[in-house]
């Protein structure tokens, strides 16, 4: 028979699990693990057109004969690094025709999960100077 002390700390290793956590990149705001799941939601979803490494195209500045932009680079070498995390997101979900460009949206494609660490994918390729800029910013507001 199982006391009640027996009890308490049954149940208080069992909780022991659950508040253990992976630990972040470091001085990232995200784990390894999701830059992992990142890697495989970009190559599915974001790749085709913004590149594997997140690299985007070379001339992402100027306008394509249909009037709208590019995708660009998401590793740091563009823009990307200049919007809060709130607005990575929103992209993400909404697409890019409010910015001028053609990225479909995909929030009901991809779990909040799986947007999230598509970002994640492609803040990894940021350098310490630009996430520490992103970071000064603003960027986890």
């Amino acid at each position: 028979m199982i006391t009640r002390t027996g009890v308490v700390l049954i149940l208080s290793l069992g909780l022991v699990g659950c508040f253990e956590t992976e630990p972040k990149v470091e001085g990232r705001w995200y784990t390894q693990s999701q830059v992992e799941l990142g890697k495989a939601v970009f190559s599915n979803n974001c790749a085709t057109c913004h590149g594997a490494g997140a690299q985007g195209t070379r001339e992402w500045k100027t306008l394509l004969p249909n009037g709208k932009y590019p995708p660009p680079p998401l590793n740091g070498s563009a823009h990307a690094w200049h919007h809060p995390l709130k607005g990575l997101k929103a992209t993400v979900q909404e697409g890019g025709a409010k910015y001028g460009g053609t990225m479909p949206g995909f929030g009901e494609l991809l779990s909040e999960r799986e947007q999230e660490a598509a970002i994640v994918f492609f803040q990894s390729k940021w350098s310490s100077e630009i996430y520490q800029m992103w970071l000064k910013r603003g960027g986890l507001r």
